[in-house]
């Protein structure tokens, strides 16, 4: 099983954020995509989770011997990103009844259970646009690592994260990374990476 990237390309108005990226991930398997601010990292994941159409070149994802047509990928992969927007007028236990619809938890794990491993349990009714930064984050942390899907995309998952937060995170991270593909981006934060056994680095992948 593998997603694989074939001289991938992406350009807004006359800008290129890069051209010719070529790489196959293997599934399982998890990769940490290195460096700096503005250097391309979130474009290129968003490419990979099929959110952005490249503007050259070809991708490809294939699970269980079966070739996945790119309007498909979403049912396979979860993604987390501070700037990912949440339903901020639903009240929690609402938000997850509408979101399983769509894309269910991993067997054994209820919205009850759910809510208990994100620690949101005095927040079951509580409106998501009166949490705070931390526990959004931790909400879209818990949906990509929880959620039924073959690929997680973790773009900064640490982002605005306090030190209990981040052992949270760490602990979800040795639990759930198991026979999956997972691709984190990061500004070279071992906490967001520290269990991926491969390392890429956007200037190495870019031409």
């Amino acid at each position: 099983m593998s997603l694989q990237l074939i001289n991938i390309a992406k350009r807004f108005q006359k800008d290129w954020v890069f051209r010719n990226v070529s790489y196959t991930f293997q599934i399982p398997g998890a990769y940490v995509i290195k460096g700096a601010n503005g250097s391309g990292k979130s474009t290129l994941l968003k490419l990979i989770s099929s959110f952005l159409t490249s503007t050259e070149g070809t991708q490809k994802l294939e699970l269980k011997g079966e070739s996945i047509e790119i309007e498909k990928w979403p049912e396979h992969i979860t993604y987390a990103a501070p700037y990912f927007e949440l339903i901020n007028e639903m009240y929690l236990t609402e938000f997850l009844v509408f979101y399983t619809k769509f894309k269910p938890l991993q067997n054994g794990i209820s919205i009850e259970n759910f809510i208990e491993i994100t620690y949101l349990e005095d927040s079951s009714e509580k409106l998501i646009k009166n949490f705070s930064s931390g526990m959004k984050q931790r909400l879209r942390l818990a949906l990509a690592w929880l959620s039924e899907s073959s690929i997680i995309l973790l773009d900064e998952p640490t982002s605005n994260l306090d030190e209990k937060g981040i052992e949270w995170y760490k602990d979800l991270a040795n639990t759930y990374s198991k026979n999956k593909l997972v691709i984190v981006c990061s500004n070279n934060i071992e906490d967001e990476y520290f269990f991926c056994k491969n390392t890429l680095h956007i200037e190495d992948l870019k031409h």
